[in-house]
């Protein structure tokens, strides 16, 4: 009681000091020293036995105000500017084509890239996609996993057939696709948060809280693939895409998974999974490559059997879908900790 004193004191319920317990690594068997069955009932015990705190304490371990309408405009606007940086760019090289040369059309395309690079850093600043600790090196991998979604399919391609062998032809509508699916993630992470710290404040035991949790998180995810495909599709019929962009929505809940933890201050589970999808992807042109050495053949074949069972775009499917499949159990167990919804 006397090492969280100053937790207890601005408490206002028992589950926050619950929480603040478990944030610093007190287990239901440290619990069980103290001669109580859960972290919840040894918190239970500290809010009783603590008394209360001076007349204008420090603000309490508990969940912020929920943002005004203004505020909620404010990023809600922030993250429409990328996708729309991204669009008014298409419709550039869209009305022009023909008109201008190859250099213009490419100093267009790099501004627009600017524009929207600069939009996207804004919108990450402010709003529920806002990570307080940052993000580390994850937008480092980010650039990779966008590059490749654009260039990929067209190098694995080529490589295939014995190339490289000339330009690389790109694949824009996914990064259309993904830039406009910005504002609806925002709205989704919005939408867990808000909901996970109302469960948060409702709740009485830290069990109970996880297990209201899970589903609100499976929810926001599915929510958000919902409004994911469509503008894939849209973009795809826009700039002349095909196939069903399996490959761009595996990697735009990717992207959600990595900045939702991020937003909670857990951007290190985000980060090793970006950086394992781009293993992945960086290897299949490198294993085909490696196969043209003597006595090396075997090491092609599972890249081959891959493209020839989904085509060149199952690369990055399998990469992107497997690394949001072991984030978005990490994210189950992770987010699920009173912990992890509590500011101080």
């Amino acid at each position: 009681m006397h090492h969280h004193r100053a937790l207890c004191e601005r408490a206002v319920s028992p589950l926050e000091i619950a929480a603040g317990l478990e944030a610093h690594g007190l287990t239901d068997r440290t619990a069980a020293r103290y001669r109580h069955r859960d972290v919840f009932a040894l918190a239970e015990e500290l809010y009783a036995r603590t008394p209360a705190g001076p007349a204008e304490p420090p603000p309490p371990v508990a969940p912020a105000p929920h943002p005004d309408a203004g505020a909620r405009a404010g990023w809600t606007l922030l993250a429409l500017l990328p996708g729309a940086a991204c669009l008014a760019t298409a419709g550039v090289l869209r009305l022009t084509e023909g008109a201008l040369g190859g250099g213009a059309r490419a100093a267009v395309t790099l501004t627009g890239a600017l524009l929207a690079c600069l939009a996207l850093r804004l919108c990450l600043r402010r709003g529920p996609l806002r990570a307080p600790e940052g993000a580390g090196r994850a937008g480092l991998y980010a650039c990779w996993l966008l590059s490749f979604a654009v260039y990929g399919e067209e190098l694995i391609a080529q490589v295939i057939s014995g190339g490289p062998d000339g330009p690389w032809q790109p694949s824009p509508a996914p990064l259309l696709g993904l830039a406009a699916a910005i504002a609806p993630a925002a709205w989704c992470a919005h939408l867990f948060t808000v909901r996970a710290r109302r469960r948060l404040e409702g709740s009485r035991a830290l069990e109970e809280f996880g297990a209201g949790v899970r589903p609100l998180l499976l929810g926001a995810v599915a929510l958000f693939l919902c409004a994911l495909l469509p503008l894939l599709h849209l973009a795809g019929l826009g700039l002349g895409g095909t196939g069903t962009p399996v490959a761009a929505a595996a990697l735009g809940v990717l992207f959600f998974l990595a900045r939702l933890l991020a937003a909670h201050g857990l951007p290190g589970p985000g980060t090793v999974a970006l950086a394992a999808a781009c293993a992945v992807e960086a290897a299949a042109p490198a294993l085909v490559l490696a196969a043209r050495l003597p006595g090396l053949d075997p090491l092609a074949r599972p890249v081959h059997a891959l493209v020839e069972a989904g085509g060149t775009g199952a690369v990055p499917a399998l990469a992107c879908g497997a690394a949001s499949l072991g984030l978005l159990v990490h994210a189950s167990a992770a987010l699920s900790r009173a912990s992890a919804h509590t500011r101080t």
